[in-house]
């Protein structure tokens, strides 16, 4: 078992009871992995084959820079992996395996939600769950939404992925934004509930400002705002009278500068590309100075924990 796998378990061991009516503090480092042309921004874009196979190199080099960094720092993560990666990079998914971080699915080919009905849906999820797990040899119990797209509109989605044994959501984001979110759904862990069914939701990070949840859990956010906003984010929900979960997420291409640019409109390539050049060194930051868990390890030891969460209908 890789040394940072064996730090991960100590931690849960530790922060695993119940200590003054609540879960204390996880912390979760989370990378949605898909190639830089599937990113929502390039949604439509004519790209070419040599350059979607350029992107499917650096996609795996930029993977295989922050598995170094974990492993530096002893720190384990959790690793959301467009199915269709297993079938083109499978000595990558099983890398990721062996390092002892959490393999989970980010759907077969980074299409949103929105795109599908339950039964083809149910398809995707399943083709892309099967390809992971070929790939690793273990169960895939998380799911991430490409572009956190489990929404009011496309709520049936938290009774598909019950059905094909999802264990935990990390899907619905409690913002306001044009593209996504559900800006009434609980800040914390809590179970979304579907139209029959239910599952585990392990939200991103937000920090709130009077009646307004601040996005600080990754991406674009952790690229503009100073460090210090997200660190404000963790310990304002380390402070929450629930299990505290600050779930942050990361991607590849983000810590990849050099990469060719898409061809997008002047406020996506600005959202897409702002502050690459800040990631490596901010993401070392944050690895020295907190403990990690894998968000699979989180969502069972909260389940063990006895402590009652939220229910929100989706």
């Amino acid at each position: 078992m890789a040394p940072g796998t064996v730090r991960g378990y100590l931690y849960l061991r530790t922060y695993r009871g119940v200590a003054g009516g609540r879960v204390r503090p996880f912390h979760i480092a989370s990378f949605d992995v898909e190639e830089h042309h599937r990113i929502e921004a390039a949604s439509g874009l004519a790209v070419s084959v040599e350059l979607r196979a350029e992107y499917g190199r650096r996609m795996e080099a930029a993977t295989r820079r922050l598995l170094d960094h974990l492993g530096a720092a002893g720190a384990v993560a959790s690793f959301y992996i467009v199915g269709e990666i297993a079938r083109t990079h499978p000595a990558l998914v099983r890398d990721v395996h062996a390092a002892g971080h959490e393999v989970g699915s980010h759907s077969w080919d980074h299409r949103r939600v929105h795109h599908f009905t339950p039964g083809t849906f149910r398809d995707d999820l399943l083709a892309s769950k099967h390809a992971l797990e070929d790939a690793t040899g273990a169960p895939v119990v998380g799911f991430r939404a490409p572009t956190f797209s489990v929404v009011r509109e496309t709520g049936w989605a938290i009774d598909v992925l019950a059905e094909c044994g999802f264990e935990y959501d990390s899907s619905v984001f409690p913002v306001r934004h044009d593209r996504y979110g559900v800006p009434d759904a609980p800040r914390q862990p809590f179970w979304a509930v579907g139209p029959s069914r239910e599952i585990l939701e392990l939200p991103p990070l937000t920090y709130r400002v009077g009646r307004f949840n601040l996005p600080v859990a990754g991406g674009g956010y952790f690229r503009l705002f100073p460090l210090g906003v997200m660190r404000a984010g963790m310990r304002q929900m380390a402070a929450a009278p629930v299990p505290a979960v600050s779930m942050l997420y990361f991607h590849p291409w983000e810590f990849d500068p050099g990469q060719p640019r898409l061809p997008l409109k002047r406020l996506s390539a600005w959202r897409t590309y702002v502050g690459t050049h800040k990631t490596t060194g901010r993401l070392r930051t944050l690895l020295r100075g907190n403990e990690f868990a894998r968000a699979v390890d989180v969502a069972r030891a909260i389940r063990g924990s006895g402590v009652e969460l939220p229910r929100f209908r989706m």
